[in-house]
């Protein structure tokens, strides 16, 4: 796969991969006992005795390709999407999604038969929807297809293999429920996150304002004679001014561009006016 350079792994991505290279070579040399295999894999029979197998499962694998696998989907798709929300935001959404894989599985254990599994793989699917969500039609590159594919077109292929082997193929070695439920439960996140943010629509204003985050430019309105204001007030809202973009872009830097309320974008729309109309 090939997206878009990032010079750097991001700090969760790091730790994240480096977690499951040490849990596998500490299995593979150490504590090589089957019985503590299965009792850090999520078995949805055995989920009473063992409710611990909700989180340990995804930090279990099955052997070098099974971790290469999901440790470069993670790195490809994780370092843009934690560059995007914000440390926090990701490690809290990467462990909603692994959670909520085996949740899911649990859950459908009661009508499908669901056999025990491990593996980061449906945390990693949580990630690539977020990945698509984000940037849905962003080209990715995957052998041996000579053609670059959409982000959202790649994703929804997966989910849609996933779903197939799931029903025609059951028990051949690939937890394709726990991808089906990392993906899904990914894709209501944003959903409900989308809803607990909505806000009524404000009037409409005479000026237009170009949003930061998307690239547009529109034509430069007439410049207007100011009017002459105070030198001391001037000051005090170029000082105030300044303050709140600080705040902001502290902000962005620690929780993501996504965690900004409506208000605060358009405050940065402001500003990026105010500076076009100086150049």
């Amino acid at each position: 796969m090939s997206l878009l350079p990032y010079p750097r792994v991001t700090p969760w991505v790091g730790r994240l991969i480096a977690a499951n290279a040490v849990v596998l070579l500490l299995m593979q040399t150490l504590f090589t006992s089957p019985e503590l295999g299965a009792a850090l894999a999520f078995d949805p029979a055995a989920i009473a005795s063992r409710p611990w197998t909700f989180v340990t499962y995804f930090f279990v694998h099955g052997g070098l390709f099974h971790l290469l696998t999901n440790s470069l989907i993670l790195f490809f798709f994780g370092t843009a999407v934690e560059s995007r929300m914000g440390s926090r935001a990701f490690i809290t959404y990467y462990l909603y999604c692994g959670v909520c894989a085996a949740v899911f599985c649990w859950l459908l254990s009661f009508v499908h038969d669901v056999q025990p599994f491990i593996g980061a793989s449906g945390a990693v699917l949580g990630i690539s929807v977020a990945f698509a969500l984000y940037w849905p039609d962003a080209p990715v590159f995957v052998f041996p297809i000579p053609v670059p594919i959409k982000a959202r077109t790649l994703v929804i292929g997966l989910l849609a293999l996933d779903v197939t082997f799931a029903w025609l193929l059951p028990g051949d070695g690939i937890a394709h429920e726990a991808h089906i439920g990392g993906a899904i439960f990914g894709f209501l996140f944003f959903r409900l996150q989308a809803l607990s943010r909505a806000e009524p629509p404000e009037p409409r204003r005479a000026e237009r304002v170009v949003m930061v985050q998307s690239g547009a430019f529109d034509s430069p309105e007439p410049r207007r004679r100011p009017s002459p204001v105070p030198r001391a007030r001037a000051r005090k809202e170029v000082d105030t001014s300044a303050a709140e973009l600080d705040r902001v872009l502290d902000k962005i830097s620690a929780e993501g561009l996504s965690s900004l309320t409506a208000s605060e974008r358009r405050f940065l729309d402001e500003v990026s006016r105010r500076k076009k109309q100086s150049l």
